[in-house]
């Protein structure tokens, strides 16, 4: 199971929890995924017992460990200034680190992304950054302190998949001991247990399921899928030919 900042976690898929039909569908939704995080993006509303208290005894009462995100921050500031509030509302040092440079695609800032990480990694932030599959880009932050990395498999929301087999490939191998969470644009199970084929350690989606037809339904085809994918890659797959081979012997057959 993949081990997070000296955190091992009981499973390898990742879930959001945006966007549900109801709290209860939310809640069933969990149960049926056995998701082992539950991703929480920060929004600015006000303490005490106001608006979001409800979400997050909802939250707690999952019994899974709470990655907050800074969805939706387009500049170092407000990323940095997301995180530090979910750190108090959420008493984790762990934060999902968005730092949205492209409003169509949502595709991260890389610039924005590495300064943010080596600020937040200063101030004691165990950091899970959303980025692309870029090896450079992914060499910046583990060098400014990252111990996770969670590149995009299409942008947010688009259901497309995994967009670059090569690069997500390329970067499992330059990266072996690091782990690893294709995290965006997963739509169905099969791209989930691709992810897991190409021996990464975790997903994290949310759309897929929050707006199935059965949220519900659908969260379970997913754990499924990744336990698939897991044991694929664990059991060291058949390597892709170019010629057909039959796979029954011609030894022993009969000569007409």
């Amino acid at each position: 199971m993949p081990d997070f900042y000296g955190t091992e976690v009981a499973s390898r898929l990742m879930l959001g929890t945006a966007q549900y039909p109801s709290p209860s569908v939310l809640a069933e939704a969990f149960r049926a995924s056995a998701a082992g995080i539950a991703t929480v993006s920060v929004r600015r509303e006000a303490g005490g017992e106001q608006a979001g208290q409800d979400f997050w005894r909802l939250i707690q009462d999952l019994g899974v460990a709470v990655l907050p995100n800074t969805a939706g921050c387009h500049s170092v500031r407000e990323a940095v200034t997301t995180a530090q509030m979910a750190r108090e509302l959420f008493d984790t040092n762990w934060i999902k680190l968005e730092v949205i440079g492209h409003s169509d695609t949502l595709q991260p800032d890389p610039f924005g992304l590495v300064d943010a990480a080596a600020q937040l990694i200063e101030d004691g932030f165990d950091v899970f950054p959303y980025c692309t599959e870029d090896l450079v880009l992914c060499e910046r932050l583990i060098e400014v302190g990252c111990k996770v990395l969670m590149p995009w498999g299409a942008p947010i929301g688009t259901g497309m998949g995994l967009n670059n087999i090569y690069g997500l490939r390329s970067l499992r191998a330059h990266f072996p001991d690091v782990p690893l969470v294709v995290d965006a644009g997963l739509g169905l199970p099969s791209h989930v247990a691709q992810a897991m084929e190409l021996g990464y350690d975790a997903v994290l989606l949310n759309t897929a399921v929050a707006k199935a037809g059965d949220p519900v339904a659908m969260a379970k085809a997913f754990a499924l899928a990744v336990e698939a994918g897991a044991l694929a890659a664990q059991a060291d797959p058949m390597d892709a030919r170019d010629m057909a081979v039959p796979s029954t012997p011609v030894l022993g057959k009969a000569i007409l």
